[in-house]
């Protein structure tokens, strides 16, 4: 791997690489919207964990929360801003250029 690869490794998107960020973000990418509850049970963080992880993904722009009532409940509602489709796709494609660099491609 040359110099040039690993510093491409550096430059990748900091929010989103964090690897619970990048499960939040590779589940929320795939639909439309998703509730706190389905995304607990689908990542397996503690709420506390998955709380802080989409805050710190909506500072960034790349989520929308919004809370609404269903049957009395609150339920917290998680989307990907078209901000934070655009960086997902960005990171997709910066890993796979690394990748194919990688393997001689």
């Amino acid at each position: 791997m040359s110099d040039k690869n690993l510093r491409d490794l550096a430059e990748v998107d900091r929010v989103i690489h964090e690897p619970a960020r990048l499960l939040i973000s590779t589940i929320l990418y795939s639909v439309k919207e998703a509730d706190f509850l389905f995304l607990l049970n689908e990542s397996g963080l503690t709420k506390g964990n998955l709380s802080s992880h989409l805050t710190k993904l909506e500072e960034a722009g790349y989520i929308t929360i919004r809370k609404v009532f269903n049957e009395k409940k609150t339920q917290t509602l998680c989307s990907m801003t078209p901000q934070g489709r655009v960086a997902f796709e960005e990171y997709r494609d910066q890993f796979r250029k690394i990748i194919k660099k990688m393997n001689g491609a």
